[in-house]
């Protein structure tokens, strides 16, 4: 089913949404980012193409407690501190970050299960939003993701003045089945609604199709690992590598982190945060580092998202092309270079 509403009417669908449960959704911020907020009175949904830090935050905080424990006398109390997450709405999610969910969950779902990663996921539910002018550092066709017809639970479409909805899923039927669409609806045709999204979607991949990165290609080395890991090409492109992680912390499938106890005095709190691998002490050992020099520490984090990664979930890549590390390198070395030069030496 594909409905249509006029687009200003979209505050009374967030009012309506937010009357059954949590929304967040982009908001433009004075720093001229966007980022996610949970819905208000008078909060709009953000015109920019993507937010700073993906939707990862809501299932993969950046700083996550996992427990407590209180100490009296010889007595060792351990508190959990999870709670049941409530049911949530994700609005406008593009197509690139619900892909990542799907990353995500390869990590944190198999076994064993990581129980904090799996509340927040079967409480959420996603309405994503198609790019209608995808940005020059986009390359998620690269992957097999389609920009004009994102995954979710509800799909939606911003054509001229108009909001268009497609349930996706049987969680996305339900959500809508429970709003009150008749008082938004500006057409239920259904034919007519469709031939809209179509050329809306014909459009979209038009202007894709001139973007620089339309024709890049992802090379399938999961039968080279050991000649790409052992390539010369490694210390040409990690020489200018700051390895200051930036990379990592915008990226919406990094799902590295570090556990660390905080010492409050009478209680220690145990909580874990986000670690990037471009950082000399990650997985730092009693015997020491194990990826000494900035070249092996750059090699580990684009031989993780373009081999190991595909090679252990049937070709399946850790990166979406969503352009964040793109955007956010402060020196202008980004996977894209990765690909491209692993492409000419094949070639």
């Amino acid at each position: 089913m594909i409905v249509k509403i006029s687009y200003d009417k979209l505050p009374d669908l967030l009012r309506q949404l937010s009357d059954k449960l949590a929304v967040y959704l982009p908001v433009d911020k004075e720093n001229g980012t966007s980022v996610y907020e949970k819905y208000e009175e008078g909060k709009t949904l953000s015109t920019k193409l993507n937010t700073l830090r993906s939707a990862k935050d809501f299932f993969f905080p950046q700083v996550q407690p996992m427990a407590k424990f209180r100490m009296e006398g010889q007595k060792i109390t351990v508190e959990d501190p999870r709670e049941e997450a409530e049911d949530f709405v994700i609005f406008g999610v593009r197509a690139c970050d619900v892909r990542s969910f799907d990353v995500l969950d390869k990590v944190f779902l198999a076994e064993p299960v990581d129980t904090f990663y799996e509340n927040k996921r079967k409480h959420s539910i996603i309405m994503s939003l198609a790019c209608g002018r995808p940005s020059e550092t986009c390359f998620c066709e690269s992957f097999g993701i389609n920009p004009a017809e994102p995954a979710g639970d509800v799909r939606m479409w911003i054509i001229e003045k108009n909001l268009y909805l497609q349930d996706v899923t049987e969680k996305g039927k339900d959500l809508l089945s429970k709003l009150d669409l008749s008082a938004l609806a500006a057409s239920t045709d259904e034919s007519a609604n469709a031939s809209a999204v179509d050329k809306e979607k014909s459009r979209v991949q038009s202007v894709y199709d001139k973007l620089p990165l339309h024709d890049l290609k992802p090379t399938d080395n999961r039968d080279r690992e050991l000649e790409v890991f052992k390539s010369d090409l490694w210390k040409e492109l990690s020489d200018k590598c700051l390895g200051c992680g930036s990379c990592t912390f915008v990226c919406p499938t990094c799902q590295c982190f570090d556990i660390e106890d905080f010492n409050a005095g009478t209680e220690t709190h145990r909580f874990r945060c986000w670690d990037s691998c471009m950082y000399k002490d990650f997985t730092m050992m009693a015997a020491g580092q194990p990826r000494k020099t900035q070249l092996e520490r750059f090699r580990q984090r684009f031989m993780h998202k373009l081999v190991y990664y595909p090679k252990d979930h049937e070709g399946m890549y850790s990166c979406v092309g969503c352009g964040r590390c793109l955007r956010r390198c402060p020196i202008h070395m980004n996977i894209v270079k990765v690909m491209k030069a692993f492409q000419e030496e094949e070639q």
